[in-house]
């Protein structure tokens, strides 16, 4: 834990009140001056609102939008289970496809988007993402866009979405986390950034669920998005990991796919991800299986680059 977020979690520890929902005017300020750096919005228009992580927000998005039976939600072909889990709980229908062009007529509520992807590292292209706004918008759909791990590019420089809506920010909302960018995610700390109105709806549902980021965690986020430094050392840690393990499954026979950006290598041995998992585990490596992340990722694996440098350095020699 970067020493400077502690010492101001420590600081505000004495935090009898109700916090804001909407975030204190520190943290606000805080997250906008973050998304307008590295988020390149064409405006000021948008609003700002901070998160219990983003993994709730990903998960509840469908319920707090008033999404239910008869309508539709368009998720990746192959991500994150959360948006799919998300779905469901609404009794909403949902859709895996990167082509919008063929949802025929399904009443399409919600799209997610997500670049940099968790789990094959893949990074949209700005063209995509604004086709994929100006699709929605022209159906009244709201576009959601996890850009949890927009802070660690390798290969290829992700945009945000924010960064493709000429400053109209209507039915557009990005959703950021601090758990990559600063190594936060014991602390529970994110925020949605996008149309003003949306986040108004949210923050009015948000406030009588009780969904608050706790006082200590709020000023810890403060000093978090006021410093790259420690996103540096960070990034630095993560790219040393990335190319050691990279050169080491690419030597074992495995081909790297997309992983562009990201924490992760999205590799395949062209077999059932089942069998890759089970030899990977005889070696003492753990992964997931391309499976749990939809049909089309069978084939593949995720390796993470979140152990330890002594894991990672051990993880290399039982590959070679």
């Amino acid at each position: 834990m970067p020493a400077a977020i502690r010492a101001a979690l420590a600081a505000a520890s004495d935090s009898p009140g109700y916090p804001l929902t909407a975030g204190t005017p520190q943290l606000r300020v805080a997250i906008r001056a973050w998304v307008t750096q590295w988020c390149a919005p064409a405006g000021d228009g948008f609003g700002v609102l901070p998160t219990i992580g983003s993994k709730e927000l990903v998960a509840w998005l469908p319920t707090l939008l008033g999404l239910g039976p008869g309508d539709t939600v368009v998720i990746p072909p192959v991500c994150y289970p959360t948006y799919e889990a998300g779905v469901q709980l609404t009794g909403a229908t949902v859709v895996r496809s990167d082509s919008l062009t063929a949802l025929g007529p399904a009443r399409v509520r919600l799209v997610w988007v997500n670049s940099p992807s968790n789990p094959t590292g893949r990074v949209l292209p700005a063209a995509h993402l604004r086709k994929v706004v100006d699709w929605a918008r022209e159906r009244g759909a709201v576009v959601a866009s996890d850009e949890c791990y927009l802070p660690l590019p390798w290969e290829a420089e992700p945009v945000s979405i924010l960064s493709v809506c000429d400053g109209r920010f209507d039915n557009v909302l990005a959703v950021h986390s601090l758990s990559k960018r600063s190594n936060l995610a014991g602390y529970r700390a994110g925020f949605v950034a996008g149309d003003p109105a949306l986040v108004d709806e949210l923050l009015a549902v948000r406030k009588h669920a009780g969904m608050i980021v706790p006082a200590p965690v709020q000023a810890a986020m403060v000093a978090a998005l006021g410093d790259e430094a420690h996103v540096q050392e960070q990034r630095d840690r993560y790219a040393g990991r990335r190319a050691a393990l990279r050169e080491a499954f690419t030597a074992a026979g495995f081909t790297v796919e997309h992983s562009e950006a990201g924490l992760y290598l999205w590799l395949t041995r062209d077999e059932d991800s089942w069998d890759t998992v089970a030899w990977l585990a005889e070696r003492g490596i753990l992964t997931a299986p391309g499976a749990f992340y939809g049909p089309e990722g069978s084939r593949h694996v995720r390796a993470a680059l979140t152990a330890t440098d002594e894991r990672v350095t051990e993880a290399v020699k039982r590959l070679q």
